[in-house]
């Protein structure tokens, strides 16, 4: 149920994760229009250390399946997620079962794979800020668009080695990051999100305010 805009305001408040995807397409040149404002994105020295690699084909598409399994396997364990019964209708079982079924059609959907090459003068954490704002236009593209897109962890864990075989990555490149993109099957947002008086402080660290305990309706599974 695509749901384009082009008020930035409305972009940011409503780019749920999307889950749950519909079997229409993506076409290129809704897809074009994603990759060409990730290299909008700043970037250090404008140096653009950055390749994007669509990831559309068969052999491919298996080995994000195969990546996506893996990463299951190691986020059931981290959350202690498992796949609900059928009767259980919580908030919970709802998001776990949007989980289960993205992993379980990873293989069906079109993806991204953003590299970053490794330098010497920096750390992969440092490096990480002229990637992700890469990564962070590519998804707000797709949701002014009316695409729906999801932040994975696939590209780590078991899945690394998967997918830089499959795509030839050279290791001097940082796997960064993964992005599924395609039609939502629903609606998108608003997000669920803890007020900003409990995340901002000003000038000094509020010990008082700085629990890492999920609340106000986040979810470490929900993005």
């Amino acid at each position: 149920m695509p749901q384009p805009t082009n008020d930035v305001w409305e972009v940011l408040s409503t780019a749920r994760s999307i889950r749950r995807f519909s079997e229409r397409p993506v076409d290129d040149e809704t897809l074009n229009r994603c990759l060409e404002a990730a290299t909008w994105a700043p970037n250090g020295a404008n140096a653009q250390l950055w390749r994007f690699i669509v990831l559309d084909a068969p052999q491919q598409r298996a080995a994000v399946a195969e990546a996506a399994q893996a990463a299951l396997r190691t986020i059931e364990s981290i959350y202690g997620m498992s796949r609900p019964a059928a009767d259980d209708h919580s908030r919970a079982a709802r998001n776990n079962r949007a989980t289960y079924e993205l992993h379980d059609r990873a293989g069906e959907v079109t993806s991204v794979l953003f590299a970053a090459f490794k330098n010497d003068f920096a750390s992969e954490h440092l490096q990480a800020g002229s990637i992700y704002p890469a990564m962070q236009n590519f998804y707000l593209a797709a949701r002014a668009q009316g695409l729906g897109a999801c932040f994975t962890s696939w590209a780590a864990y078991e899945g690394e080695q998967t997918l830089r075989a499959a795509t030839g990555v050279p290791e001097e490149w940082i796997l960064a990051g993964h992005v599924v993109v395609g039609w939502p099957r629903g609606r998108h947002g608003p997000v669920r999100r803890r007020p900003v008086g409990d995340v901002v402080f000003r000038n000094r660290w509020d010990n008082s305010r700085a629990d890492i305990i999920y609340g106000a309706g986040a979810r470490p599974t929900e993005k």
